[in-house]
């Protein structure tokens, strides 16, 4: 490996950091209904756990609810069990051709609380980031000490992975204010 396909794995894998990231805001309440509120449950279906999206269609007829369908009417108990069981603190309508769940309008206290789970993820992304600078770095000294780049080379290319850990350590931080400012909106 050499000092550029470094640098470009380590870009690559920040870009994955910050897809996570999103992937964990897009999991989070903030009072207007998403399918992504839903991916991250899992259906006892026959014994396996099963994503949600993999047994029913999931729509959002509108900004405050969210239906979903099962292909399998056998499968109904288990959605609304795994729903009542997930973190959303959300409770399910099933009128036995369909599942609604209603989104209210968050109260102050829920909205900070959401907030602070928001920094979390954040604070989890920019700690991913700087362990992929530190891997990267590793790299480079070793390139170093086996005489395939020189020491100004190495002080160069840690330079580079350090502007590319400060720019996606801002990206985390810009995309926390964002989802603060999308929760606290009423």
């Amino acid at each position: 490996m050499d000092k550029d396909s470094i640098l470009l794995d380590a870009e690559d894998r920040m870009d994955k950091a910050m897809a996570a990231l999103d992937r964990d805001f897009g999991k989070l309440r903030t009072g207007r209904a998403g399918t992504a509120l839903v991916d991250g449950i899992k259906v006892d279906y026959y014994g396996t756990p099963t994503p949600i999206s993999q047994l029913a269609s999931v729509a959002v007829p509108d900004s405050r609810t969210v239906t979903i369908q099962p292909w399998d009417k056998g499968s109904f108990a288990g959605v609304e069990k795994a729903i009542l069981k997930s973190d959303l603190g959300l409770t399910p309508v099933n009128d036995g051709k369909i599942i609604r769940i209603s989104i209210p309008p968050l109260t102050e206290e829920r909205r900070k609380d959401l907030v602070k789970v928001s920094r979390k993820y954040a604070e989890e992304a920019k700690v991913a980031v700087r362990n992929i600078r530190r891997d990267a770095n590793d790299q480079l000294k070793k390139l170093e000490k086996d005489k395939v780049i020189s020491e100004d080379e190495l002080k160069k290319a840690n330079d580079d992975v350090q502007k590319l850990t400060d720019r996606y350590v801002a990206e985390a931080d810009k995309r926390c204010q964002g989802k603060e400012k999308e929760i606290m909106d009423i």
